[in-house]
């Protein structure tokens, strides 16, 4: 989650995200790997899965500037303690133009045919109707309308995940999203900052109408100080991540997750001294959107979608890689 953008997600080489709401072919070819070069990375419990089946068959190199941060989580092969950008530089010198390189790319073929066979056979995939909004589309309009070319900062959730999964991120430092403590309501105030900091980037926060009202407050902030920042609410009204978990969990039993009386999130809007704009259907989407980011001070765009939409493929907690639920 926390490396999108670190390598183009555009690129044919690109796997998307791994772990608990990665793609399955990332799953699936870290499972099956025999060699993992891990930069910079926890290898947390969402990344893994159960550890003891985490690639079975892979050597692990793991670079990180924090030797704590090493064999911390898992075994390590070969542990190598440095700046990313200095070991990156003496890694490509030793493989660049070499022969061993070119033999290695041919005998590589079928690895990569095998992944080329994974991602076409659980490809990230939904169907977009007449009637309910999916989120997927959404953001993947917001992709489509940016160009791939903005900032954005995502809250907490299902909206995380999806913006995750559909925003085809192609440089780093474009997504910022709260991907270890998980805290609810970051979003805004970091879309806020990045707008200070780029004030000639378009920036755009993925939220959801629980998290967003965690620090809706700050919208006030955006208004004072004449940030133009984006706010897209995918509003299910829910707490859509835990819902998704008591659904699929815990047979259904819903507590706390469904919000009934979420505000009118355009009135809000004008309430701050900010645009407001509202789709509860497709055909709605792009044309609000184009609205929303073309309004010359900071919006928010309320889409109302389907509340029953969940993030999948989802690999259970305590579960392998490999045991993913996908539909």
């Amino acid at each position: 989650l926390m490396g999108l953008g670190g390598f183009p997600g555009t690129d044919p080489l690109s796997l998307g995200m791994l772990g608990m709401h990665g793609t399955f072919r990332a799953n699936m070819a870290i499972s099956h790997c025999d060699v993992i070069l891990g930069i910079g990375a926890r290898f947390d419990d969402r990344v893994t899965g159960k550890i003891d089946e985490f690639a079975p068959g892979a050597k692990i190199i793991h670079v990180d500037i924090d030797p704590t941060s090493i064999q911390k989580n898992v075994p390590v092969n070969i542990p190598i303690v440095g700046d990313l950008k200095d070991v990156l530089r003496k890694m490509i010198k030793l493989v660049k133009g070499t022969k061993q390189a070119a033999k290695y790319r041919k005998k590589n073929a079928p690895w990569r045919d095998q992944i080329a066979k994974w991602k076409s056979t659980y490809p990230l995939a939904y169907k977009q109707g007449k009637a309910k909004i999916k989120p997927q589309y959404v953001v993947e309009q917001v992709y489509d309308l940016t160009g791939g070319d903005a900032i954005v900062t995502t809250e907490v959730g299902q909206n995380q995940m999806f913006a995750a999964q559909y925003y085809l991120f192609d440089k780093p430092r474009t997504f910022l999203s709260s991907g270890g403590l998980g805290t609810m309501g970051y979003g805004l105030p970091a879309a806020i900052g990045a707008q200070v900091a780029m004030p000639e980037k378009l920036v755009v926060d993925i939220a959801g109408d629980g998290s967003i009202q965690m620090n809706i407050q700050e919208l006030a902030t955006a208004v004072q100080y004449r940030l133009p920042v984006k706010v897209v609410i995918l509003n299910n009204g829910s707490l859509g991540m835990v819902r998704q978990w008591q659904e699929l969990f815990f047979q259904g039993k819903l507590s706390h997750t469904c919000l009934p009386q979420v505000p009118d999130f355009v009135r809000l809007a004008e309430a701050y001294g900010a645009a407001g704009f509202r789709a509860t259907k497709p055909g709605q989407v792009r044309d609000v959107l184009r609205k929303g980011f073309a309004a010359p001070g900071p919006a928010i765009i309320d889409i109302v979608t389907d509340p029953n939409e969940m993030v999948y493929p989802m690999v259970p907690a305590g579960a392998p890689l490999t045991k993913m639920l996908l539909v």
